[in-house]
């Protein structure tokens, strides 16, 4: 399910120039965010909390990382494991070492212990009002939030993080994009 949307590819290339401005223009967007979601969910010791670790422009959540660490939560960093699958999860501590995995994203090695996360934190280029975000075309976070949302082991919470500058009116999607339950921006966090 890797994304061929020619209205996706164009909205991609608009969202990706316009999250670039925001990070310089609000370098203490990570840190806002963090704080909002320790408030929203009040994540137990305990709670397998999904986050990302930053790449080419993304919001930087490593403090969210650390403040859920503190609290006893199990941090759990996405893993791409293959085109066209869900994503796995492996548990992060901090000053762990992570691999550059072939996709370019930073991951914990296969020594690190596999996890099912309760709440996943997902990056974003763009989200509406709907709790519809759009990504970057490779399907990962939505066939792993389907496989989830299915696996019959419980509820799953996604929030989205972002600059609230990614809001637009309406993000082009398909019939397996999956909604999100939140959004979380500098400015606050919001269920669906």
């Amino acid at each position: 399910m890797i994304d061929r949307n020619p209205e996706k590819a164009v909205a991609r290339l608009a969202a990706m120039e316009n999250r670039d401005e925001l990070v310089d223009a609000k370098p203490d967007a990570g840190a806002r965010i963090a704080a909002h979601i320790m408030d929203a969910f009040q994540p137990k010791p305990g709670t397998a909390v999904s986050a990302f670790w930053p790449m080419d422009g993304e919001i930087d959540l490593r403090l969210l990382l650390d403040a859920l660490h503190k609290r006893g939560c199990r941090c759990l960093l996405p893993v791409v494991v293959a085109a066209a699958t869900p994503l796995e999860f492996r548990e992060w501590q901090p000053g762990m070492e992570l691999i550059k995995s072939a996709f370019g994203v930073m991951e914990p090695g296969p020594n690190a212990v596999p996890a099912r996360p309760d709440i996943l934190v997902v990056p974003l280029l763009s989200f509406d009002d709907l709790g519809y975000r759009l990504g970057y075309g490779g399907g990962f976070y939505d066939r792993t939030l389907a496989a989830l949302r299915a696996d019959g082991q419980g509820p799953v919470t996604a929030a989205g993080a972002g600059f609230a500058g990614q809001r637009v009116d309406s993000c082009p999607r398909g019939p397996f994009d999956q909604r999100l339950d939140w959004i979380v921006t500098e400015d606050g966090a919001a269920s669906f």
